[in-house]
C-alpha cells in the first residue's frame, strides 16, 4: 500500500479509502490511485484486512438443493451482486433433511460475516434456534420474522395475476398445479390463485401437488385432465412443461383445448411448444436486493430489512379463449 500511495502520490490512507471503496475520494484521485495498483500489481490481502477490521468479506448461501431452476437461477444472481460489493461467496447445501444448525456452523468456522438462505431451507431456519448461531441472516421467501430481514417475491400476486388472466379468457374454471406443501413460495401462489378465484365469485377444486420437477408436472397432469380442465396454473414453469407434454400426448391441443400457465419465466419458457405464458419472477432483483439488505446489515448495521419483489405477467402463445 506504501508503494502504491507513493507511485500515486498520495497518503497511505487515500489509498485504502480506495480500496475499501470510500465515496471521500474524488475521481481524479482514484484513477491514479486504480492505475497505481494496477502498474504495480497491487490486490487486498483478505486475510489482513479481516485481521484489522474483524470482517472477511466473505457471504454464505444456504440452499436445499441446486437441481431446481429457480435455486440456480438464485445462485447466479447472489454470486454476481456479492462480487459486486466486493464479497466473496461460499455456499452450503443441505440435502434431504440436513441440519441447518450444522450448516451455519460450517459457515461460522470458514468466518463468513453473515448469509442468506434460499427458499426451501428457509422452514428449517424458521424452526431452528438461531441464538447460538452468531450470523447476522437474510432469508429469501418467507413469513416476516425480527431474527432476520427477509426479502420475498410477491408470490400471491403473481398468481393472481394468472388467475385474473385465464378468467378473462372465459374459462370457468382454473385447476391449479400446486408446489410442495413445505414451500412458502408454493403456498404463496396457492393462496394467490384461491384468493382471485374468490375475487371472481368462483370455487377452488383441490389442488393437485408436484415436485417442481416437470415429470412431476406430467404426471399430475393425468387427473387435471380427468376432471376436464381447460386452464392450469402451475406452481412453476418445469411442471408446466410436464403438462403440456401430457396434453399432446392425450390427443388435445394447447391453447385450443387447454391454456397452460407457469410461474418463474424461465430463460427457455419463450421456446417451449408453444411458448409458455407465466409469471416472471425477477432472479437478479431478489438476489441483488438480498445482498445488499446482508452487506448493509454487516457493515452499517442496518436493521433487519423486509422487501417485497414484484412480478409480472408474460403473455404468450400457451394461453387462449375458453371454447
Amino acid at each position: 500500500m506504501a508503494d502504491v500511495a507513493a507511485r500515486a502520490g498520495v497518503s497511505g490512507q487515500t489509498v485504502s479509502r480506495v480500496v475499501n471503496a470510500s465515496p471521500r475520494v474524488d475521481p481524479e484521485t482514484r484513477a491514479r490511485v486504480e492505475a497505481a495498483m494496477s502498474d504495480l500489481g497491487y490486490r487486498p490481502h483478505r486475510a489482513a484486512r479481516a485481521l484489522r477490521t474483524g470482517r472477511t468479506q466473505t457471504i454464505g448461501l444456504v440452499v436445499s438443493t441446486l437441481a431446481s431452476v429457480g435455486n440456480s437461477r438464485m445462485l447466479q444472481a447472489v454470486a454476481d451482486a456479492a462480487a459486486a460489493r466486493g464479497y466473496a461467496l461460499t455456499v452450503v447445501t443441505l440435502g434431504a433433511g440436513g441440519d441447518v444448525a450444522a450448516a451455519f456452523e460450517r459457515l461460522a468456522d470458514q468466518g463468513v460475516d453473515g448469509a442468506i438462505v434460499l427458499n426451501e431451507a428457509t422452514e428449517r431456519v424458521r424452526e431452528s434456534d438461531l441464538r447460538g448461531a452468531g450470523l447476522r441472516l437474510v432469508v429469501v421467501d418467507s413469513p416476516r420474522d425480527d431474527r432476520f430481514g427477509v426479502v420475498e417475491t410477491d408470490h400471491a400476486g403473481g398468481a393472481r395475476l394468472a388467475v385474473a388472466h385465464l378468467i378473462g379468457l372465459g374459462h370457468r374454471m382454473v385447476h391449479h398445479l400446486a408446489g410442495p406443501q413445505t414451500s412458502f413460495a408454493a403456498a404463496e401462489r396457492e393462496r394467490g390463485w384461491s384468493e382471485a378465484l374468490a375475487e371472481a365469485g368462483m370455487p377452488a377444486r383441490a389442488v393437485v401437488r408436484g415436485d417442481w420437477t416437470s415429470a412431476s408436472g406430467f404426471a399430475a397432469a393425468s387427473a387435471l385432465l380427468a376432471e376436464g380442465a381447460t386452464a392450469v396454473f402451475a406452481a412453476n414453469d418445469q411442471m408446466a412443461l410436464g403438462v403440456l407434454r401430457a396434453v399432446a400426448e392425450a390427443g388435445r391441443v394447447v391453447p385450443g383445448d387447454v391454456s397452460v400457465v407457469g410461474f418463474d419465466d424461465v430463460a427457455d419458457a419463450a421456446d417451449y411448444r408453444p411458448p409458455l405464458t407465466t409469471v416472471r419472477q425477477d432472479f437478479d432483483a431478489l438476489g441483488s436486493r438480498a445482498v445488499a439488505a446482508l452487506v448493509d446489515g454487516i457493515e452499517a448495521g442496518a436493521p433487519a430489512a423486509f422487501e417485497t419483489v414484484p412480478t409480472r405477467l408474460v403473455v404468450r402463445e400457451s394461453t387462449g379463449a375458453a371454447r
